[in-house]
């Protein structure tokens, strides 16, 4: 599976928000910048992040975004499934001889896993230094 710039720019933005939790909302024009990141494209990915309920947005001259829910509460996997469609690995898997159709299963598992355990918390509050050697985020 491949996680296409929706997906890495999605998580970029909810993963800001989850820094400012509780802090007031925050512009996209904001989160752009210190991503060094397209404006207009991260205003067309915040529309299905508001409407699946990760973000509300917050209106007037100090408006902009707020996280839907604690930041431990929405997973990676909430993010990606919205942005990017279902997690699976290869299209058609019922069509599969049972052998590669378990081992594509294994592999979507593994994928799920790993998003659905993962929250913005943990990436927000991740830094390279409290990380053990063998397990790096890259966004």
């Amino acid at each position: 599976m491949k996680i296409s710039t929706k997906g890495r720019y999605g998580l970029t933005i909810m993963i800001e928000l989850a820094k400012k939790h509780g802090e007031g909302p925050l512009s996209l024009k904001l989160i752009a910048q210190m991503n060094n990141l397209s404006e207009h494209y991260l205003e067309q990915l915040i529309a299905p992040l508001r409407n699946a309920g990760l973000v509300r947005s917050i209106r007037g001259a100090y408006g902009g975004y707020v996280l839907g829910d604690e930041p431990s509460k929405i997973t990676a996997g909430d993010i990606i499934r919205v942005l990017e469609g279902p997690i699976t690995p290869v299209e058609g898997i019922e069509n599969e001889e049972p052998a590669k159709r378990e081992l594509w299963i294994r592999i979507r598992d593994a994928i799920k896993n790993v998003l659905d355990s993962t929250t913005i918390e943990d990436l927000a509050n991740h830094t390279e230094d409290s990380a053990p050697d063998s397990y790096m985020f890259y966004i």
